[in-house]
This record gives C-alpha cells, sequence and structure tokens, in this order.
C-alpha cells in the first residue's frame, strides 16, 4: 500500500502557480507525472485539443491507448464545467477564455489497485471578447483511467 497522493489539489496547485513560484515547488514534485500548458480561444475544440496535444507530446498519456485518451477527454470536459460554469459554451456566447492548465497523473488512493487517475485543472479568465472584460475562472475534472 502506498500514501494517497491528491492529484487534484496538485494539478490545481501547478494550473495556478507562476513560472517564478513553481521554481520553488520543483523539488517536491520530482516523483509526479504532470505537464502545463497555456491556451486561449473563443473555440472550445481548440481548449480540448491543446490539452490532449500537451498530454500525448509529454507522456501522460499513450496515444494508442483509447482509454486513456478517454479518460483524459472526459477530465477535460469536467473542469471546462467549472470554469464555464456549467455552460459548457465560450464562442457561440461570445466569451473567450485564457487559461493555464496542469495535467496530472498518478494514483490518488493508498490501494494502487485503485490504478491511475488523470487530473486536469484550469485557471485563468473568462469574459467578452474586450479587453478588462474578463474575470479569474477556475475548473477540475477528474477521470480514472
Amino acid at each position: 500500500m502506498s500514501q494517497k497522493k491528491a492529484i487534484g489539489k496538485v494539478a490545481i496547485l501547478l494550473a495556478t502557480l507562476t513560472e517564478e513560484e513553481l521554481e520553488n515547488f520543483s523539488p517536491l514534485l520530482q516523483d509526479i507525472k504532470y505537464c502545463l500548458g497555456k491556451v486561449g480561444s473563443m473555440n472550445m475544440q481548440k481548449v480540448i485539443s491543446a490539452v490532449e496535444t500537451a498530454a500525448k507530446r509529454n507522456g501522460i498519456i499513450h496515444e494508442s491507448y483509447y482509454r486513456e485518451t478517454h479518460a483524459l477527454y472526459h477530465a477535460i470536459v469536467e473542469a471546462l464545467e467549472g470554469v464555464t460554469r456549467g455552460k459548457s459554451a465560450i464562442g457561440d456566447m461570445s466569451r473567450t477564455v485564457g487559461l493555464r492548465f496542469a495535467i496530472v497523473r498518478g494514483t490518488p488512493f493508498a490501494n494502487n489497485g485503485e490504478g491511475e487517475w488523470i487530473a486536469i485543472a484550469f485557471y485563468g479568465t473568462i469574459g467578452a471578447p474586450v479587453k478588462g472584460s474578463e474575470h479569474e475562472t477556475i475548473g477540475l475534472g477528474i477521470n480514472h483511467i
């Protein structure tokens, strides 16, 4: 049995930290499988694609395993529901997002038999596509692989 790991908490922290703040945490992240990215768009599919691409390029998921891509997709959609406050649309509603994201893969349960899970956290802004009309937003999605 291993100790429980809060992959959602780690994902939220990583998404919200600046690059300078992240430097202070780097030694604590050596045993954690994660990657970071940024995306800004009025197109929901571009946001989803940015996260999928980052996860594949950084070896967080295996591109050839459908179950891993499927788990990632559901975690992304769940996180976007938080960002958009349950209205899973941006451009269709004349909203735009500017987001940092973190993808964390791990075993969040003390019993390793529960398997691996993936967490996606978004942090940034959402609002009308007019500079200064946006506000902060955050979203978290977690799914089993």
